[in-house]
């Protein structure tokens, strides 16, 4: 689509701007929508073959016009936006915003930014200097040497955090020679391998597994914020002395403000020692006393472009003036110092500052300019955008016989090449035709028509070349997909490297216990680890490390539930174990039953997808994640087969569900079928009404609505649709489970978070849901594990990936600070949106709330838990939904509530007291629309915090800060769908064994219904004389180390052992012999457990295998190996044992190796032949 930029230059007075820019004047043109602004912008980029600066009154003008440039161009514009400063001392703040700007103007420091678009904030705040954010960059390149000291320096003054395990940007870890980093400009971390100092070898790893993606041969570093108390000439230390005098001299005036002295005091001390200070802010004007902006970072060559000047005035006096309130209200707290106040230049130095560059100002009208910075020529343009044709064809074929009649060229834009198909049969069959040119690679010939696949804000008309471009937009009234990017999908891992002594465990054999610490015990001469578990009384079990997968993380409800040690040697834990089996298996036996019948059950076989469903799916105005994508295959694929459907949805809320069940309800409706939605809650059903209503707005579909909101009347009128068939979709609450409610022919029945239905209308749900098909969504995750276990038996689909343009939410951690709070209120409020105050007590919460309301008299406050009447609670959510309601105080409630958003602002009391879970998906909540979202998790200011609550706390900063921990976060969370789709009655049984061995019992007993071996457990213990240990000097953190030993247990091939060394060998560098024997032993117990083996164990010279069950001609054979010639002995009766004398020089690990194969060997040998001679009987 460049060619649309080039044929700007047929524009009478384009020669005359270029002429103007050639000589660095500025100059403007009028009489500009925006899709002309980036035309315009795009040409002269093209055309003069110069960097452009443009800066767009607010962030959604920015997208738009970033949008449209990067479509006329074929670059990917970079996007500045401004950053919220951090003043206030807290805990953590979330760096994802200034993480963005840092990797923008970094490119721009190397001038390799060609198109740049920047709000009026971005452009005015202060930063830190190009040389300054050059010198704190740097680039690894394979080969070269480095000295890792003082790499490790570097990185810290640049506000990298060192820490064990690196999971998120600013983070890094030192391993010996292995050096890892997350640079906020990547999209995964590197890992840097060094011999001696030479860079040996580098890659980058994915956070959640840890292990190597591919390798690479340069890697680069940015900053991890914009202000960093490392970057000051002195380091830390220096900005520490300094702060320290100027405090003193302070101290000395007459006038001082003793808070300001203390505030000056306390940043100096922890300045000093190097500790978190996320409100580096303060002190801009110190570390950095070159007063800097984005305009410092301008190549010399760039155009500015400037649009709509007035617009953009107004926009920055705004934000000047609020950052002019926020330095008031800290000077008069003595938060902030009056000589470091000087934080953004005004509007008018940053038009002198542009004046070092050719400057053009596109606008709508003529504005007043400013004088120091006025066009030296200005022209009116006025070309024609083309308006919506309201979703009518025949108006858009009209125009366009109209433009090709007068010998125009005419260009349409589809968003897909199966729509610009449609779009070129469509034309034809009304006597139009057009040439398929995909890319728009040249203009159509004067009086035809060409489709290309590409998007713009709006069409236009350019008279004078006689060209006319046309939109999808304008034909079909929907917003232009963006473009997909691929993210990740998490990967559930089970890890212990958040294992910490206090925590419980579960022992397969003893039980519940609590973990210790981990031990270092010498026996025979040989240094072992052992894991120490505590059990009730005095009890203690010390656990080989060899033998950690008899041990799981104990992990019963999502809440904090008191949980009973077990007693060793006692019967308890073994009665729990044996209730919990019996449960497991009639779980199963059940689900088996239910997904059997429902095979034998008739239902009906939907068509494959037609022309108009195509068509309503490429209509979707987003991107969809290729989770999406997945489950809509998996979904059609159920509705188009026989048997009668019934499949569990699950995803967080805002990742899509209801797209794809809005797709799988035009499947039925086209097959003539009726489709209904089931909702808990009145509100609910409102928002899908109104989401049905607009997705379906183009199409024949007529949609019902049962619930209160409706008088009787209406209901009425409604059942009687439903019963002859004019109504196709109906949604409503349990109203639409009541007998008078009667389908003529229902084909679908979608019910979202089924859990919340009392057992009376889940036994209607399963009359209504007899022979037709179901889908159920629900807003919590179900753990893979469990998905796994339950696999054959029942249908699960899961969204696990974000939507790609899911704006970051700016998270702040602190102490409850009444101006803080009132400060984020005022703010989201001004700006008219709504807030959540999050109160989680419901004795106190309207105390809460009347507090509030003395506070801002001019706000509608309300309150919302859990406690209330259900119709008080719906009136009050539909108020907040329709923005009646400005600040709601409310419970955890709005958990799984409504997608409102217009609420960006979250403000959390206690957030020490609610699991990195709920905060994650609480702050969820907002974030849901273009606007930029904050969160404020906030705790008791100077209260004592529990041990439990400041671990919590700390996983909240580390969460916020890097978005680490996000694994524990999700495991929370997966427990609670665990329980939904288990049922509550499964509840006690998970609880008393705790979630892995319940599911681990899950899956042998479906496996066993199904008449499946389970795999077997490596129950075989292995106890030889020989170092087989992970040393501390291999892998330093000791809960990495219990990690590799629970995972290392767990082997059960080679496969899994080569993978564990590779993983080893990528992290840590190449694993000592020890290492490797360890490795060798679990492999070798897998093999001996296959083989009822249920000990390996060595006395002296003699090595012995105590044989669970036995079979002796097995044992025969390996006797009468030559080998073994006078060194083997088996002894029989109840502890069956066969000995092997080594000899002299020899290893025992090879030995055992040796003779635990050879005797597998054996078996597998006489099984063999079994099954050849009951094929020879058959």
């Amino acid at each position: 689509m460049r060619v649309l930029s080039t044929a700007m230059r047929a524009m009478p007075d384009f020669k005359d701007i270029t002429a103007l820019i050639d000589m660095g004047k500025p100059s403007g043109v009028t009489g500009l929508a925006p899709v002309h602004r980036a035309l315009i912008s795009a040409a002269l980029h093209v055309e003069t073959e110069r960097p452009v600066f443009v800066i767009c009154a607010d962030e959604a003008e920015a997208g738009r016009f970033a949008s449209d440039i990067a479509s006329l161009t074929g670059e990917e514009p970079l996007l500045l936006s401004g950053r919220d400063f951090v003043f206030r001392q807290t805990e953590a703040a979330s760096r994802e915003w200034q993480q963005k700007r840092l990797a923008v103007l970094y490119r721009m420091a190397r001038k390799s930014a060609p198109i740049v678009v920047a709000t009026p904030d971005a452009v005015l705040q202060r930063t830190l200097p190009p040389q300054k954010l050059l010198s704190a960059s740097f680039t690894l390149n394979l080969g070269d040497d480095y000295d890792l000291t003082q790499l490790t320096s570097r990185l810290t003054a640049a506000g990298y955090s060192r820490c064990d395990q690196v999971e998120g940007q600013g983070q890094f870890s030192l391993r010996g020679g292995i050096l890892d980093f997350f640079s906020p400009s990547s999209d995964y971390p590197v890992r840097a391998e060094f011999f001696g100092d030479t860079l040996d070898s580098m890659g980058i790893f994915d956070p959640a597994t840890q292990r190597r993606i591919e390798n690479i041969k340069t890697a680069g570093m940015l900053p991890a914020a914009e202000v960093l108390p490392g970057m000051h000439d002195g380091s830390f230390l220096g900005l520490s002395r300094e702060l320290s005098a100027f405090a003193s001299r302070v101290e000395k005036r007459k006038t001082a403000n003793p808070k300001l002295v203390q505030t000056l005091r306390q940043d100096a001390e922890r300045i000093g020692q190097n500790l978190n200070f996320p409100a580096a802010d303060r002190y801009a004007a110190l570390i950095y006393p070159e007063f800097s902006t984005a305009l410092d970072y301008i190549s010399d060559d760039s155009i500015v472009i400037i649009c709509e000047h007035s617009s953009t005035a107004e926009r920055a006096s705004s934000w000047l003036w609020q950052l002019g309130e926020d330095i008031e209200s800290l000077l008069v707290s003595g938060e902030l110092a009056g000589e470091f106040s000087d934080l953004a230049c005004t509007w008018e130095t940053a038009l002198g500052n542009m004046a070092r560059h050719p400057v053009v100002y596109l606008d709508s009208f003529t504005s007043a300019y400013p004088d120091e910075l006025a066009p030296k020529g200005l022209f009116d343009a006025s070309p024609k955008q083309l308006s919506s044709y309201g979703g009518s064809l025949e108006t858009a074929v009209a125009d366009i016989a109209h433009y090709t009649g007068s010998e125009y060229s005419v260009a349409v834009l589809c968003s897909s090449e199966h729509r610009a198909r449609a779009l070129s049969q469509a034309l034809f069959e009304r006597g139009i035709s057009a040439i398929m040119d995909r890319e728009l690679d040249k203009l159509p010939p004067k009086g035809r028509v060409s489709i290309a696949v590409g998007a713009l804000s709006s069409g236009f008309v350019l008279q004078e070349i006689k060209l006319a471009v046309i939109t999808e937009d304008q034909l079909i009234v929907s917003p232009s997909r963006r473009p997909r990017r691929k993210k990740t999908s998490r990967e559930h891992i089970q890890s212990f490297t958040d294992l910490a002594p206090g925590d419980l465990v579960v022992h397969v054999h003893h039980g519940i216990g609590r973990f210790v610490k981990m031990e270092k015990i010498t026996l025979d001469g040989i240094e072992r680890d052992y894991i120490k578990i505590a059990y009730r009384g005095t009890d203690c079990l010390y656990v080989p490390a060899t033998s950690l997968d008899l041990i799981s993380k104990y992990i019963g409800s999502a809440d904090d539930s008191p949980v009973k040690l077990n007693k060793l040697g006692g019967d308890a834990w073994a009665k729990s174990k044996s209730r919990a089996k019996k449960a497991a298996k009639d779980l199963a036996r059940s689900l088996i039953d239910l997904y059997a019948r429902r095979l034998r059950t008739p239902g009906y076989a939907f068509s494959p997808d037609s022309e108009w469903q195509k068509e309503f799916d490429e209509s979707f105005e987003y991107s969809e994640t290729d989770d999406q994508l997945r489950c809509i295959e998996e979904i059609k694929r159920d509705m188009e087969s026989p048997h009668p459907m019934d499949r569990l949805l699950c995803g967080d809320v805002g990742f899509g569900k209801t797209e794809v069940a809005m797709r799988a309800i035009m499947k039925c409706i086209l097959d003539g079928k009726q489709a209904a939605i089931l909702v808990p809650t009145t509100v609910l059903a409102q928002q899908h009404f109104i989401t049905s209503a607009k997705r379906f707005s183009r199409y024949p579909v007529h949609i019902e609505l049962l619930s209160r909101f409706r008088s009787q009347a209406q209901i009425k009128a409604s059942i009687r649709r439903i019963a002859n068939g004019t109504a196709d979709l109906v949604i409503g609450t349990h109203r639409l489970l009541q007998k008078d409610v009667l389908f003529k022919d229902l084909g679908l029945l979608i019910v979202d978070e089924e859990q919340r239905f009392g057992v009376a209308h889940k036994e209607r749900l399963k009359e209504l849901s007899a022979t037709v098909d179901v889908l159920t969504l629900t807003a919590t995750p179900i753990p893979r594990t469990l998905n796994m276990a339950l696999s054959g038996i029942r249908d699960m689909s899961t969204i696990e990936e974000p939507p790609s343009d899911r704006q970051p939410v700016q998270t702040y951690v602190l102490e409850y600070s009444p101006a803080v709070v009132a400060e984020a209120i005022r703010r989201e409020t001004g700006r008219g949106g709504q807030v959540y105050y999050l109160h989680n007590r419901v004795e106190s919460i309207d105390r809460t709330a009347s507090r509030l309301a003395r506070q801002f008299p001019d706000l509608v406050i309300d309150v919302a838990h859990g406690q209330m009447p259900e119709e008080d609670l719906s009136n009050v959510m539909q108020r907040m939904f329709e923005g009646e309601i400005q600040v709601l105080v409310c419970t955890t409630i709005i958990e799984t509530g409504l997608d409102i958003p217009n609420v960006n602002t979250l403000i959390i009391e206690d957030a020490d007291h609610l699991g990195l879970a709920q905060l994650h998906q609480l702050r969820g909540r907002v974030g849901r629309s273009s606007r930029r979202a904050f969160t404020y998790l906030t705790y008791r200011p100077g209260k004592a915090l529990s041990d439990v609550a400041t671990k919590r706390l700390a996983a909240i900063r580390e969460y916020t800060e890097f978005g680490s921990g996000f694994k524990i976060a999700m495991r929370d969370l997966e427990l609670r769908g665990a329980g939904n789709v288990l049922g509550a009655e499964q509840s006690g049984n998970l609880m008393s064994v705790g979630y892995d061995m319940y599911l681990q019992l899950l899956e042998e007993a479906v496996l066993e219904e199904q008449g499946k071996l389970p795999r077997p457990r490596s129950d075989c213990t292995a106890d030889l004389l020989v170092s087989a240990s992970i040393p501390d000097s291999y892998i330093t953190s000791a809960e990495q180390r219990i990690d590799f030993y629970r995972r290392i247990a767990a082997i059960r091939d080679e496969q899994d052992r080569d993978d564990i060394i590779d993983e080893m060998v990528d992290r840590y560098g190449d694993p000592p012999a020890n290492v490797l024997t360890l490795l060798s032993v679990a492999l070798m117990r897998s093999i001996a457990a296959s083989c009822m083996i249920s000990e390996i164990s060595q006395k002296d010279n003699a090595l012995m295998l105590k044989l669970a069950q036995h079979d002796f001609r097995a044992v025969s054979a390996l006797c009468s190996e030559p080998s073994y010639k006078g060194r083997i002995r088996f002894s029989a009766g109840d502890a069956a044992c066969i000995t092997l004398r080594l000899s002299p020089g020899e290893s025992v690990v090879k030995a055992a190796d040796k003779l635990v194969r050879q005797y597998s060997a054996a078996l597998a040998a006489l099984k063999e032949t079994a099954a050849d001679e009951t094929q020879g009987l058959d």
